[in-house]
Parts: C-alpha cells; structure tokens; sequence
C-alpha cells in the first residue's frame, strides 16, 4: 500500500494540524506502510528554509517540499500541482488536509481524474464557529466546489464525535470515519525539568504559571481569558499566565490590549511559539493549562497538557467530551472559567490528581500508534483489502 498525504503546509506557525499530519505520516509508515508527504514551504509570512523538489527522508516515511506563493492562510503552488498531474498515478491513495484551500480542491480534481481514491480531513474547518468566519466567502467556495469534491471523496476523516454530526448536516455523500489526533508517549516519559523554561523567562520564576498553548488567535478565547486571568490574580497575586503561541495573522497587539485593558499585562508573559525541549520544559513548569477557545478540530496542545499530568480547563468547544471525568470541562464563557481556574490553584492536591488521572487516560486511548493502527484498517477497507472498521459510518 502506497500513501500520499498533501496539505499546503507543515510550517510551524500553522498549529496543530500541521504537527497532527507529520507525526500521523510517522506513526503510519513505522508499521510497514509506504507514506510519502508533499507540502510546500509557506511559513506564515516567512518561507521555510527547506530544500524544494526532492525528497528527504524524514523518520520512516519521505517528504518533499515544492515554491509556494502564500498570503496569511491563502497558498498555492503551481510546482506542486504540476508534480501531482504527473505522479499521483504511482500511488494506491490520496489523503489531503484543510477545506477552503486552492490546492487541496485542485488535488482533489486531479486524483479524481486519474481515478486514484482520496480521504479527505478538514481539521475542524467545517465546524460552526469556523463556517461563520468569513461567511459569505465560505459559503461560495463551499456550494460552488467544496461540497462537490468531498462528497467524491472515499472517506471524511474527522477528529471527533461533534464534527461527524456537524459534517453530517452538511448531507455529503462520502462515507466518515472518526479519527482524533494523538501524542507519542515517549515525548511524555519522562518530562523535561522546569529550568530550561524558567531560566529563559526569569518572569515566570516563583509563581504558579497557568499555561495557555496555541496560535494567537480570535477563535482561541483569549478576550474571555484576560477578565478571568484578571479576576484570578487578584485572589492568586502569585498567578502567572503564559501564553505560548505564535502570531500568524497580526492579532498579537489586540491580545495584549486584552490583558491591558483587564489590568493584569505585569502578570502575563507573551513568548511567542516554543518547540522542541523548551516547550516540554514550559509544561513541566506550570500548574494549570488552559484552553478557553470557541472552536476547535481535536486540540493537539490539550492531548500534550493532559499526557504530561497537569490538570486542564477546556472549553465544551474544544470538542472532548470523553475527557470530561480527568479534565475540568466547561461551556464557553468568562466566568465559567474563572471558576475551573480557581478551583484548581485553590485545590492543588485534588487538581494533581485530576491531571494525573489525566495522563493515564491519554495513554491507554490517544497515542499515535493506536490511531494509525486504526487509520490503516480504513485505508485497507477504501481499497478493498479489509472489511469495514466500526468506525466508518457509510449511511
């Protein structure tokens, strides 16, 4: 079985989704499966200093890079596009990632007219809250091509029982399989020490740090954070919040007025997106994550929160019900989370506990091995080599 996977970018100020598509192709092609991924090398305002038009070998499967011409979230690339006419014929099946991109529906164009199979995974693009950004050019793209081509499509990935019912309103006619995001629990086993972060951000130093991990962004809640941040210093002087994301679309400035405005800017710390080793020192430090957002596919940043034992405040939004006895759950809303936020730095004992609870959850049912195990069943079922897994709903 040959994979091809395509998504317009893997560039880090992108989010979760392009971490969830790399470690995805890596926990798929480390059980046998031939994966190779094709990209470009967009990179919010920046490129990506990549080598384009060759492959490299990346952990078990190959990738390639192809010129891209970007603009905020808009990408295209007329090389890559040029790559897929020629050789998606050598492959057994497409698996494409993102809706409301050029390149992704001209991809599917093209497998469809060489008559290769191809899944498709919105990421939670086609979630309420995400439809109504932008409406009217949405629903254009939509109607016009996007209903279209998904509902040639051999398979919907989504991340979660609430976009299964979501994208199930949208009446498609391709069959969907519900499929989340997961960690590598190595990543998580042990944690890094906390010093690596707290000597990089001397502010941080003596304070119980509540960790906010994401793009900086309308969708991720940070207006109905900063009066609940406000509200918690006030009762916690020792409180710190961290908000670790990167800025790829220029909100950076109103979110800091936000925290301005609420009186409490001395005790946040902004410090742009962390990677690698300084991220997992940055998790190590707190004693509380944070996810206050609107909407949201599958959060790879909570799955990290809870796999590392800290006790997490999500939205209903961020669409994780299953979580809902290791993790602190709640409706959207400033007060609701102030409440959960408080509840934690005034109980730390029952609140590690919940976090603890919390790992083990995330590592007996969200690690990568499982789910590429279960993406391969669908993959083998699409071309008529297995039956259908139960995961896959065809009505």
């Amino acid at each position: 079985m040959k994979i091809l996977i395509v998504i317009p970018s893997i560039g880090s100020v992108y989010g979760g989704p392009s971490k969830s598509v790399v470690e995805l192709a890596a926990a798929t092609a480390s059980q046998g499966i031939d994966v190779d991924l094709v990209t470009t090398n967009a990179n919010g305002d920046q490129t990506l200093d990549v080598p384009c038009g060759s492959w490299l070998k990346n952990h078990s499967y190959r990738l390639q890079y192809f010129p891209a011409w970007f603009k905020g979230d808009l990408i295209f690339s007329w090389p890559l596009i040029l790559w897929l006419i020629k050789n998606i014929k050598n492959y057994d099946l497409v698996h494409t990632n993102y809706v409301f991109s050029p390149l992704v529906t001209i991809t599917h164009f093209i497998a469809g007219h060489k008559k290769v199979p191809y899944v498709a995974t919105p990421h939670g693009m086609l979630e309420p809250w995400a439809l109504a950004h932008k409406k009217i050019k949405k629903k254009i793209f939509l109607n016009l091509l996007e209903k279209a081509k998904l509902s040639q499509a051999s398979g919907i990935q989504t991340l979660n029982s609430s976009e299964a019912q979501n994208i199930a309103k949208l009446r498609l006619n391709a069959p969907s399989f519900i499929a989340p995001n997961g960690i590598f629990a190595p990543d998580f086993n042990p944690l890094p020490q906390a010093d690596l972060f707290l000597q990089t951000f001397p502010a941080t130093q003596n304070r119980k740090l509540i960790l906010f991990l994401g793009r900086i962004d309308p969708k991720k809640g940070l207006d109905l954070l900063a009066p609940a941040f406000a509200q918690i210093h006030r009762q916690f002087p020792e409180s710190h919040l961290v908000i670790a994301g990167p800025d790829n679309i220029g909100y950076l400035a109103t979110a800091q007025k936000m925290f301005q405005e609420a009186g409490c800017q001395k005790a946040v710390s902004f410090t742009g997106m962390l990677t690698g080793k300084l991220k997992y020192s940055a998790i190590a430090a707190a004693s509380v994550y944070v996810a206050p957002s609107y909407s949201e596919g599958f959060s790879i940043s909570i799955l990290e929160g809870m796999a590392s034992g800290l006790p997490c405040v999500f939205t209903d939004a961020c669409n994780f019900p299953e979580a809902s006895a290791v993790a602190k759950i709640i409706p959207v809303g400033q007060q609701k989370l102030a409440d959960a936020l408080t509840w934690c730095l005034a109980n730390p004992e029952e609140a590690q506990q919940m976090g603890q609870q919390a790992r083990q959850f995330i590592f007996e049912h969200y690690t990568w091995d499982q789910i590429a195990t279960q993406m391969i069943t669908v993959y083998q079922w699409i071309l008529g080599q297995g039956p259908k897994p139960n995961c896959v709903t065809t009505d």
